[in-house]
């Protein structure tokens, strides 16, 4: 299985979820951080098993 984490910038500081998650759910969280405010470079990257 693949896994993603999310990345973003929060008004310019860097953040990384704290859970990793498979592709779609990756993508819909990051979907819904476009959304907020202060939120950019909303990046989904993947990591290995255990990151």
């Amino acid at each position: 299985m693949q896994n993603f984490k999310v990345t973003w910038l929060q008004d310019g500081t860097p953040m990384q979820s704290g859970v990793a998650y498979d592709k779609p759910s990756a993508e819909g969280r990051a979907a819904r951080l476009e959304q907020e405010g202060g939120v950019s470079e909303v990046r989904v990257i993947e990591v290995k098993p255990g990151e």
